[in-house]
Order: C-alpha cells, then structure tokens, then sequence
C-alpha cells in the first residue's frame, strides 16, 4: 500500500491554503448536504419514541479571526463581557440517538436563532419528532415547522399565555396558539378548516407543565413545553417530559464541534468568509464521520452508542488518517 510513500509528501501549508482557496465553499457544503442524513436504525437506543425518530434544533457560536471581511461579514458583539471576536453563529438538526448533525444553517449573530431554523425545514421528515428550547417558539415558525408534517415538542417561555380548554388524564391540557393579529378580535381560521397550517389563524396544541427540583426549592425550574401530539396516549406527559430532557445531549454534539475538533478557546481559523464557510462545513463533515463510525461500532456491539467516548474515537481516527492511502492523490 505505500509503495508510493517515497514519491510524495504531504503539501505545505501555504500550498494547501492556495488549494482551499480554488476549492471555495460550494463542493464541502455540498458534500455534507449529500452525506448528511440519519444514522439511527430501529434498534437503535436513545433514538425512538412510539415510532418517532427524536431531533433536536439547536445553536453553536465560534469566534473568528478578527479581520476587516470577517467582521464585516459576520460581526462581533460590542461592549459587555462577550467575547471580542467575530463569531459565526449556526444552528444545526441533530439526532439524539447517535449525536449526528444532519442538516445545519450557517449565520451571523445578527440572525437570532428563528431565522437559520427556516433553512432547516427541507431537512425535516414526517416520522421525526423535532425538539427545541423557548428560544424558537414563534407562531409563524411553528405554522411553518407543521407543514413538513413532522412532530413538534418545544419550550415555551413563561411570559406566553394558554387557555386551559380541556384538561386530559395524564395531567397535560389541551389550549391553543394564535396569531396575534386576531388576538383581540373574534375573526379565526382553525386548523380543522385548512389543509396548510400556515392559513389558520388559531392552533390547537397540547401543554406539558412540570418542575424539576434540585437540592432545596431555590434551585427548582418549572418546565413548560408545547407539542402536536394531542393524544396522550399516542405519547404521554412523562414520555414526552424525558424526551425534551434529553435534548442536552444534542447540545453535546455541538460542543464536541466546538472543543474538540477544534484548539479549546482558538475557533476556526481562516482569515475571510469564504473560506470560514469552507471550513465549517468541513467540520460537520469530519463530525458526521466520526459519529457515523461510532454508530456502526455501537451497532456491531449492540450497545448504546452514549457508552463510546467521542475523544478516544477521534483519537482512533487521526491515529489511522495519517497511513498511506492504497493509492496516491498525485495519481487521481
């Protein structure tokens, strides 16, 4: 296999960010677009919920080189105690089973969270369940996340306000969303009278309340999550209470982008926007590929693929990348 080895040597830095540069951002992002999809099988642990595959939406910032493009580009937050660097900010679909990042949209810290989720909705599948923090509650992103068919479980924030219309057995109650245009009037367009959510004006949903207590009642936080499931029991308040607690894993996915591909504290690296968006899709694509080797692993081993360590796998990974190829890159 490397009986080439003597004839080539790994190219420089500089000749691999010429490379970079005639490369552009167009064939990474669309290599993880094609590449990109759900690892989990029907056994898979963690994965499932009555028949719905669990998905998460979530945010990730990372600084930036300080340069005029980028700046311009993406900006920086002023004054304050964040950090004074430029940052990206992406927000990414992710599987809670097996920690892939199937689909993201990439951002600015001008964009808020709403507005990269949209991007998002092409990636959604009817048999999903898509979980997100209050962050993402907005009415028109709600109507708009119904249309792909897909299951919704999200937190709301304390300020919103529910009609308790009808209280159910398992302690969930059944109130509605509406637009705020009609709020105070009595013109409504209910779901039931329209094939497409996005023309009704008022929505029935489902809300789960509940706290989680810690060590004296200081520390309790009181939960409140909205969902489409109407029916408890197609999936109970329990069920569904665990399921959006375990949208922290998701969170790790993104962190494990973010510290461990990544120098801790350095970000990415490149000095202009092109080549930032290069470089970000690179990394989902690296992730995706250490979670899809992990998942196979677990797989084979029939074990929860939460047992691997992401660290020791990367390791595995850089350890083998650096073997000589069955062919030379010179010769293709």
């Amino acid at each position: 296999m490397g009986n080439w080895s003597r004839s080539w040597a790994v190219p420089s830095t500089s000749v691999t960010a010429q490379a970079r540069s005639r490369l552009g951002e167009q064939p990474m992002k669309l290599l993880y677009e094609r590449t990109a999809a759900p690892l989990a099988t029907p056994g898979t642990p963690g994965s499932w919920l009555r028949g719905r595959r669990l998905m998460a939406i979530d945010p990730v910032q990372i600084d930036v080189p300080d340069t005029p493009a980028n700046f311009e580009e993406f900006g920086k937050y002023q004054g304050g105690t964040r950090r004074p660097f430029p940052q990206i900010h992406a927000v990414g679909l992710g599987e809670f089973g097996t920690h892939a990042v199937v689909a993201a949209e990439l951002g600015t810290i001008y964009d808020g969270e709403r507005k990269p989720a949209r991007a998002l909705l092409g990636s959604i599948e009817q048999d999903m369940l898509v979980i997100a923090d209050r962050g993402y509650y907005a009415f028109d992103l709600w109507q708009q996340f119904m249309t792909t068919g897909a299951s919704l479980l999200w937190r709301v924030a304390a300020g919103i306000k529910f009609p308790v219309l009808k209280i159910l057995p398992d302690g969930s109650y059944i109130s509605e969303v509406n637009n705020k245009k009609t709020r105070s009037g009595t013109y409504r367009i209910p779901l039931s009278a329209v094939t497409d959510p996005r023309d009704a004006t008022h929505i029935p949903v489902r809300v789960i309340e509940y706290t989680v207590s810690g060590e004296d009642s200081e520390n309790s936080e009181t939960f409140r999550i909205v969902t489409t499931i109407l029916d408890p029991q197609d999936a109970n308040a329990l069920e569904l209470a665990a399921a959006y607690q375990q949208r922290w894993e998701y969170e790790i996915s993104l962190k494990e982008i973010e510290t461990q591909l990544l120098v801790s504290g350095r970000g990415l690296r490149s000095k202009s926007p092109e080549m930032i968006r290069q470089e970000w899709w690179g990394l989902l694509l690296a992730h995706y590929a250490v979670r899809a080797l992990m998942a196979e692993a677990a797989d084979t081993a029939y074990v929860d693929s939460d047992r691997l360590s992401f660290t020791r796998t990367l390791n595995i990974v850089r350890r083998q990348v650096i073997n000589q190829a069955a062919f030379s890159p010179r010769q293709t």
